[in-house]
């Protein structure tokens, strides 16, 4: 019997929610049409942009907090804290893009039921 796979776990690690094997992108944010390992199909699956929303907000919320915290404590010239801050945005925004959307198709699978099972 093969062991349960943690869906939420192999979409936070880009890997298929359903065996935790096969890989879920072919590009950066292009999701497979299957999975190679287990034949799961992707094609009818539609996470918007969710990922997206959650992302900017979480990188929004840190950068604004950083930013805030070394001005109150330092009082650097602008330019400084723009030189940090964007490329935390951008770093944060990038970094956690496929794993968030990697979370969001695990959750879509996870709680679409029909008849026969998940909708996948």
């Amino acid at each position: 019997m093969p062991a349960r796979v943690d869906s939420i776990r192999a979409g936070l690690l880009c890997r298929c929610p359903r065996c935790g094997q096969g890989k879920l992108f072919a590009g950066f944010l292009k999701v497979v049409e299957r999975c190679a390992v287990c034949g799961t199909d992707f094609t009818r699956l539609n996470t918007g942009d969710g990922a997206a929303v959650f992302i900017m907000q979480i990188s929004g919320g840190i950068s604004t907090f950083l930013a805030l915290a070394i001005q109150i404590a330092f009082q650097p010239p602008l330019w400084v804290l723009l030189g940090l801050a964007v490329p935390l945005v951008l770093a944060l925004s990038f970094g956690l893009m496929r794993p968030g959307k990697g979370l969001m198709i695990a959750l879509q699978m996870r709680h679409a039921r029909t008849a026969e099972g998940p909708h996948v």
